[in-house]
């Protein structure tokens, strides 16, 4: 297939999906896999779970890096751009329009309906992509030891990149001791280091909002809803929005599909109006693109280093524990009704108990429709 047939082919799988995907990072990774592995098979599925391993060790958000590591895979640097900007443009769109209704009237527009019906129905989606990505990843009663520690963490209260860290530290010393004690590793690869660090419109500058949230997206790990943290010290702490006001922009990035991200164009809106929206968007998600460009070429390096490797298969496996922990915690609240419950054995219906699957598209509309049925007439 010709280069300039394959960026369309990006670009119309990925505007696809930020116009549906909603649920949050898990969610998204899981329409993803559905997407490129199942059905378009552009790459192998443990290919898939290693794009997901490397994400997990760069700043930014995991979901939207995805789609720009599976657009460079199918067409290089172009596809890339092309499949990160068609993935975050709807949910940028719908989030930059809420903004201007929000300040010219005060209010949001009544969308909880459709949500109370998406967040259960998502459930099944995500159980889908576990289980498929879950039987490639436990390659050994070893790792599925250590995707048991990573979820018991995780309850703990442990923060998921420290689990997804620690996690690959001691399956790469693990495997790695194992197999010089059998004599069967000849040399040793260089491990790698990675550093982490721990409704009106204010004025504030075009280029004061652009540095703030470029600074942001730049060190923000894990998924966007550790968000509200670096925002609230970046905006609340300097007086340039109210918490009120910060909690009801995260809410909006939530309740809208693509990375929740978005809600960067909502404050960016807030705080200079369309301009403001756009450098604010612009900012936060730049160094996504500049990450993804650089790492992307390593991961095959990755692959063919054992020592490496080893980190990659505990990372992968600890991704779907911690996919895992996030399917009990939306499942433990998105269900505290019969409504909810209802829909979501719907969902699971539809998932696993045809003979042929329903797109993951299909089940979240689904839901949405039977959401805002039941919440209006029951």
């Amino acid at each position: 297939m010709k280069t300039q047939n394959k960026l369309l082919e990006v670009a119309q799988v990925f505007f696809k999906l930020g116009c549906f995907a909603f649920g949050g990072p898990a969610a998204h990774i899981a329409m993803m896999e559905e997407e490129i592995v199942s059905k378009r098979k552009w790459m192998s599925r443990q290919h898939f779970l290693d794009l997901i391993g490397a994400t997990n060790l760069i700043p930014g958000p995991n979901s939207t890096e995805m789609t720009m590591h599976c657009g460079y895979e199918r067409a290089g640097v172009a596809g890339l751009f092309v499949a990160g900007t068609c993935f975050i443009f709807p949910a940028v769109l719908i989030t930059g329009l809420l903004a201007w209704f929000y300040t010219a009237y005060g209010q949001l527009p009544e969308v909880q309906p459709f949500i109370f019906g998406i967040k259960p129905a998502v459930l099944a989606v995500i159980a889908a992509a576990i289980l498929k990505l879950g039987k490639k990843a436990l390659k050994s009663y070893e790792l599925a030891i250590l995707g048991i520690l990573v979820i018991v963490a995780s309850f703990l209260g442990v923060n998921e990149i420290f689990a997804l860290l620690g996690a690959g530290v001691l399956g790469t010393l693990y495997f790695y001791s194992k197999h010089r004690l059998s004599g069967n590793l000849k040399s040793i690869a260089p491990l790698l280091l990675f550093y982490f660090p721990s409704a009106k419109i204010t004025t504030v500058s075009t280029l004061s909002i652009f540095w703030t949230f470029l600074k942001v997206g730049a060190i923000l790990y894990g998924s966007g809803y550790v968000l509200f943290a670096y925002l609230d010290a970046e905006l609340v702490a300097k007086g340039w929005l109210s918490r009120e006001e910060l909690m009801e922009a995260i809410a909006v990035g939530q309740f809208t599909p693509g990375p929740v991200l978005s809600t960067s164009t909502f404050i960016g809106y807030q705080l200079g109006a369309w301009q403001g929206a756009i450098v604010a968007t612009v900012g936060i998600f730049l160094p996504s693109f500049l990450f993804v460009w650089l790492l992307n070429p390593l991961i095959s390096k990755m692959q063919k280093s054992k020592i490496l490797r080893y980190f990659l298969d505990t990372v992968n496996v600890a991704a779907v524990a911690i996919m895992l922990v996030v399917l009990f915690e939306m499942g433990r609240t998105s269900l505290t009704e019969w409504k909810a419950i209802i829909i979501a054995v719907i969902g699971l219906v539809l998932t696993f108990g045809t003979d042929k699957k329903v797109n993951a598209m299909w089940v979240i509309l689904i839901g949405a429709v039977l959401g805002y049925v039941l919440q209006i007439f029951f």
